[in-house]
């Protein structure tokens, strides 16, 4: 599809979604419709004499490899952020610009929700790369931290609607074989974004260490990762006499991750989804003898164990969540996805 807006001051052509960001930064992006607004020669000319491959060319031309580059699907925030870095801070041109996320070490404040009351509260952050870990504290002068986070074990993905902040970050690591979910956020845009891409830089260092052979385009995809869905299915238990019960999912790679909250802190329960080779299937709809179920559309995950049992609430729900297990089913187990998986 081609774009309908473009920036006559960068030279560069837009889609409308991009168009909004760039109205917001008139000092650097001055935006008009290709079809609906009139254009001088001059103007015309200067589109001609640039273009977007040569502006990538430019204000890309030192993205640091862990630098996290948004897709159209991605929350405002990450999109707005990496335009205002390219053009109005030039921060792939300057590389002194890019020590906020860059050096190894960031510490600052940022507002934490409370595991059990559900209140957010301003907490000391302290990145080191040096210790590879992640700390927060619960008094600024405090000197042992609440949590320490090995970066080894760490991710981070933006969830500006669950946690109901459009700059709220969910931070996961293990603690305990366990995973661990900590929300937070910063009023400022710009240094939420700086932590993220600093945890991904952290990570990146990690597996340049861990992994010396490795290029970087094989590390780039571990950095972080988005979860494949999240949302509200019913369970049973694993002898499916008992009733079914409201939850919320989160499919994050192999792990299948249940909750009775969206923000709870740890999960309920873990199922791990293996590949097709190893035993795994993904069916549409429930065995016939299945009661207690509210929700009319079934899904059965068949293991090596058991038969895991869910059901959604519109036919569309099923329909996604059946396209997200397969295609971690279909994907062939990793050796090392063997070695770390202990079941739950």
């Amino acid at each position: 599809m081609d774009p309908d807006w473009a920036s006559y001051t960068l030279g560069v052509f837009i889609c409308l979604s991009c168009s909004g960001i760039h109205r917001n930064i008139p000092q650097v992006s001055k935006v008009k419709s290709v079809r609906l607004d009139a254009w001088d020669e001059a103007q015309v000319e200067f589109m001609t004499s640039h273009g977007n491959e040569a502006a990538r060319a430019t204000f890309e031309s030192k993205v640091p490899p862990f630098y996290y580059r948004p897709t159209f699907s991605d929350c405002q925030l990450l999109r707005e952020q990496w335009i205002r870095a390219k053009y109005e801070r030039q921060e792939f041109i300057l590389v002194e610009k890019q020590e906020p996320y860059s050096t190894g070490y960031r510490e600052g404040l940022l507002w934490k929700r409370g595991r059990d009351n559900g209140q957010f509260l301003s907490r000391k952050f302290v990145l080191t790369e040096r210790e590879g870990a992640l700390k927060y504290f619960n008094k600024n002068d405090a000197k042992e931290p609440k949590a320490v986070m090995k970066i080894e074990h760490l991710n981070a993905t933006f969830q500006p609607a669950k946690i109901g902040h459009p700059h709220g970050l969910q931070v996961t690591y293990l603690k305990d074989n366990s995973t661990r979910n900590i929300f937070i956020y910063h009023e400022d845009g710009k240094e939420i974004v700086d932590w993220f891409n600093a945890l991904r830089a952290a990570r990146f260092h990690y597996l340049q260490v861990a992994f010396p052979g490795a290029s970087d385009a094989d590390l780039v995809p571990k950095l972080s990762r988005n979860y494949l869905k999240e949302g509200y299915m019913e369970k049973t238990g694993p002898k499916q006499t008992e009733g079914f019960r409201k939850r919320w999912f989160t499919m994050d790679d192999r792990r299948l991750m249940y909750f009775k909250d969206p923000l709870d802190a740890f999960a309920r329960g873990e199922v791990f989804i293996g590949s097709k080779e190893s035993g795994y299937t993904v069916l549409e709809g429930l065995p016939p003898s299945t009661q207690g179920h509210h929700w009319p559309h079934g899904i059965t995950i068949v293991t090596p164990d058991r038969k895991f049992l869910f059901t959604c609430e519109t036919e569309s729900d099923q329909r996604q969540w059946i396209a997200a297990f397969k295609k971690v089913v279909d994907r062939p187990m990793l050796p090392q996805e063997y070695a770390v998986w202990t079941p739950y």
